[in-house]
């Protein structure tokens, strides 16, 4: 029930998106227990297992994730060649590693806010400084002026960033990205 994840699925849906969005096992009423990513990773390809048998052989497929849902994302980007595009919001970059993007095997946008006092800035800015120093890459990296970790009474700053972001990325051919 968190406003910035409805507010994101939503303008996916506007976007005409196929999308989904689930809790991770043991969050609200998801059977399971907390797994320390593994099991949520699992779970994460699973959903997408799913929705590929639903639309097979999408055009666009977005990985959208918040806390530790980006990190979650960013690794199945890197185990599912099908996703074109990431979107990272609030990435724990001080709480897990990120070293398996390297190679990152696409472009995105990261956002984080400037007075998030879960995640500090200097770790996320590393971790779009060694994502950008890839060939090929191009990330994009908005910051969100007085959001906390939660992005609270800053929610539909954040879906008008990634809005504005995705629309642009669909509207240019895959290889211009």
């Amino acid at each position: 029930h968190n406003p910035l994840v409805y507010g994101l699925f939503h303008m996916f849906h506007g976007l005409c998106c196929t999308t989904v969005r689930f809790n991770f096992r043991g969050v609200g009423r998801s059977q399971g227990s907390f797994d320390h990513g593994a099991g949520e990773l699992s779970d994460a390809a699973a959903v997408l297992d799913w929705m590929n048998t639903l639309y097979p052989n999408p055009s666009n497929v977005w990985v959208c994730g918040i806390s530790f849902g980006a990190w979650i994302g960013m690794q199945l980007l890197m185990r599912r060649p099908e996703i074109t595009g990431f979107v990272s919001i609030a990435p724990p970059a001080s709480m897990y590693d990120f070293a398996f993007l390297a190679p990152c095997p696409a472009s995105g946008l990261i956002v984080h806010g400037t007075k998030d006092n879960v995640v500090p800035e200097p770790d996320v800015q590393k971790l779009v400084d060694r994502l950008t120093a890839q060939k090929g890459i191009k990330i994009t990296y908005n910051k969100i002026d007085g959001a906390n970790h939660f992005f609270d009474k800053h929610e539909a700053d954040v879906v008008e960033t990634v809005k504005t972001y995705v629309s642009d990325m669909m509207s240019k051919p895959r290889e211009g990205r």
